[in-house]
């Protein structure tokens, strides 16, 4: 059955990047810090990770069928050429389709008639496989509808601050997580699974 799951790397202090896009380079520190390689849809960024983070990417991989993002993560990867680094389709949330992008493709589809039709554009690409959120506003409106099944988080030691949290201020709470279900210690990162009560 088809899950909906939200994961990202997460500061000690719940932000998935620090004030003006800053704090990639300690997020995201735990992709290059290993000596098992995984080979990516981008040539040049392979990831270099330990091997029990190895284990959480590609059962990841392997589960993820579809991802839904934001139009802000969007821009700030350029739609990652058209081709998600990780190899699998993704849905985007956004007003308005970009100048000079198709509506729809392979591997990416622009909605712009709200979450619940992006969500649902997802899981007919995912098919029997699960669908990923990306943090911030996405997966805040998510649990807000009763949308998320699980959270993963990528925890990595270091205080940033301020910045983009992984939850924006939610109207409704607080919101019961079973779990961890799963952790797994990689190098400088803390591998965490949490299901959501319904």
């Amino acid at each position: 059955m088809t899950k909906i799951t939200a994961g990202a790397s997460v500061s000690i202090d719940g932000y998935i990047s620090g004030p003006d896009e800053s704090g990639f380079e300690h997020l995201f520190a735990w992709y290059g810090n290993g000596d098992i390689t995984i080979e990516t849809a981008d040539p040049d960024l392979p990831l270099n990770v330990t091997e029990p983070s190895a284990a959480h990417i590609r059962a990841m991989i392997d589960d993820t069928g579809c991802f839904v993002v934001g139009r802000h993560l969007f821009d700030i990867t350029n739609g990652w050429g058209g081709k998600h680094t990780l190899g699998i389709p993704y849905v985007v949330l956004t007003h308005s389709v970009p100048d000079g992008w198709e509506r729809s493709t392979e591997w990416y589809e622009f909605v712009t008639t709200g979450l619940e039709d992006a969500i649902a554009a997802a899981r007919r690409r995912a098919g029997d496989k699960n669908v990923g959120l990306n943090g911030g506003t996405i997966v805040s409106q998510a649990l807000e509808a009763g949308l998320v099944d699980e959270i993963d988080v990528d925890l990595v030691p270091v205080i940033l601050g301020g910045g983009r949290p992984f939850f924006r201020p939610l109207e409704h709470g607080p919101y019961l997580l079973e779990g961890p279900i799963s952790s797994v210690q990689g190098n400088r990162v803390t591998h965490l699974r949490y299901r959501v009560r319904k």
